[in-house]
């Protein structure tokens, strides 16, 4: 093609010649393209209809409860507080001790009635709420790896500290110890002379 013509000119602009391994090239990248299309499609087609569980294939105390928004076990009470308590409890017990247990010792305790310690509820809940979240396909192929750098890592270093929630339970696993040390009080807050919290 010259350079001063232009497909505008009427004149019909000559055709790129690619040579053969860069031929190849562009058309696996080609497909590739194709295919991702075909799966965003079918993705989109799924999305728009009433889809599964992603979890379905996971045992039952892997599941995340069925709840439409993101939730406090805390901040719940009676029947909703145990329900959640029980899947937390079987998430804790068949996944995360048996993967991330590590040995209980002086510097690592543990206590086997966690579930007393309001602390440990809290710290393994939002673990929880998190492991679901990165779980979810839509986390991508590294979620499991960023709940692991930036959630479990540092919530079991908490769990587990030697002055953690669990400084006056178990440290060796052939005595099991259990006791809930009492947090600080309450600050009484002073009033100044008008009445008014100082």
């Amino acid at each position: 093609m010259s350079e001063n013509s232009e497909p505008g000119d009427g004149q019909v602009p000559e055709p790129v010649r690619i040579p053969g391994p860069q031929l190849s090239d562009l058309s696996a990248s080609v497909r590739r393209l194709i295919d991702q299309s075909e799966q965003q499609a079918r993705a989109l087609d799924h999305l728009a209809g009433e889809p599964p569980s992603p979890l379905l294939s996971m045992p039952s105390g892997l599941q995340p409860s069925n709840t439409p928004e993101p939730y406090f076990i805390l901040t719940m009470e009676g029947e909703a507080y145990e329900s959640e308590l029980d899947a937390l409890s079987d998430w804790v017990d068949d996944f995360l001790l048996p993967v991330y247990g590590r040995e209980i010792t002086t510097s690592q305790p543990w206590c086997y009635q966690w579930q007393e310690h309001d602390e440990a509820i809290a710290r393994l809940h939002v673990l929880w709420l998190a492991y679901q979240q990165h779980l979810d396909p839509e986390a991508g192929l590294a979620g499991m790896a960023v709940w692991t750098r930036d959630f479990l890592d540092h919530s079991l270093a908490q769990i587990r500290a030697a002055n953690g929630p669990f400084a006056a339970c178990t440290t060796d696993p052939q005595r099991p110890a259990h006791r809930v040390l009492p947090g600080p009080a309450a600050a009484e807050r002073r009033q100044d002379e008008h009445g008014q919290a100082a």
